[in-house]
C-alpha cells in the first residue's frame, strides 16, 4: 500500500498589530492658566478681606469698651465724601471744612460734634430724624450734628434728608470701613465728642430727647 504523505500545511502568519499611538503631552491652556491665577488671587483676596474685618472689627468692640469704661477714647480717623452739604446749623468756621466735599473729624475739632450713623432704610433711624434735625436746631452754632450714611444707596439717602428737613451736613461711608472702626453692631448709633476730638458717651439704637440733650451736655462741657 502506498504510504500516504500529509503535507502539513504552514499556518497563515499573523499579522502583528500597529503600535499604540504614542499621547501627545497634554498643553495647558492660555485661558485654563488665566482662571487658575484668578481663582488663586480671589482666595487669597478674600482671606485678607477677612482678616483686615477682624482687625478693624477688634479696633472697633475696644473702641466701644473704652469709651464704656469712661476713658475718653479719640474718635477714630476718617475722610468721607459729603452726599448733603446743609450746613445752616453748624458753626460758621467749621463750614471751611466742606470746601473739598469731604470731611474729617480733625477738621471738626473746637466744638462739640454729635455723629449719627444712619441709613434711610433704618426704621428706627425714621423716628429719631425729628428729633435729631430740632436739636441741631437749638443748639445751631454751638454743636455740629454729622450724619454718616452706611448700607445705603446715596439717592434714598438724600431723599430722606429733605424728607426730613436735616440741617446738617451728612457723609457717606460706602465701604463700610468707618462702621466697623466705631465698632457698630447695627445702625443707628450716635457718638458725643467733645471739642478736644474724644468720644465722651455713646447711645446705641434710637436715640430718646433726654439720652440726646445729655449726651450734648457732656460733650460740650467735657473740655472745660
Amino acid at each position: 500500500m502506498a504510504e500516504e504523505v500529509t503535507k502539513a500545511v504552514p499556518a497563515e502568519s499573523e499579522s502583528p498589530e500597529p503600535p499604540a499611538p504614542v499621547a501627545e503631552p497634554r498643553r495647558t491652556r492660555p485661558l485654563m492658566r488665566l482662571l487658575q491665577a484668578a481663582s488663586v488671587l480671589l482666595v487669597v483676596g478674600l482671606l485678607a478681606l477677612l482678616v483686615w474685618k477682624v482687625v478693624v472689627g477688634g479696633r472697633g468692640s475696644h473702641l466701644v469698651s473704652q469709651i464704656r469704661d469712661n476713658k475718653k477714647p479719640i474718635a477714630p480717623a476718617f475722610l468721607l465724601p459729603v452726599i448733603w452739604p446743609h450746613s445752616a446749623t453748624w458753626p460758621s468756621d467749621l463750614r471751611q471744612a466742606l470746601a473739598d466735599g469731604k470731611i474729617s473729624p480733625v477738621e471738626l475739632r473746637g466744638h462739640p460734634v454729635i455723629i449719627n450713623f444712619w441709613a434711610s432704610w433704618c426704621i428706627p433711624g425714621r423716628a429719631e430724624a425729628p428729633r435729631l434735625a430740632a436739636s441741631a436746631r437749638a443748639h445751631a452754632g454751638r454743636v455740629a450734628f454729622l450724619g454718616i450714611d452706611v448700607q445705603d444707596f446715596t439717592g434714598d439717602a438724600r431723599r430722606f434728608l429733605r424728607n426730613y428737613g436735616v440741617d446738617y451736613v451728612s457723609v457717606r461711608d460706602g465701604g463700610g470701613s468707618t462702621y466697623d472702626g466705631y465698632g457698630l453692631t447695627g445702625v443707628p448709633e450716635t457718638y458725643y465728642v467733645d471739642s478736644l476730638g474724644r468720644i465722651v458717651a455713646h447711645s446705641i439704637g434710637q436715640v430718646s430727647r433726654s439720652e440726646l440733650e445729655d449726651g450734648i451736655r457732656l460733650a460740650s462741657q467735657s473740655a472745660k
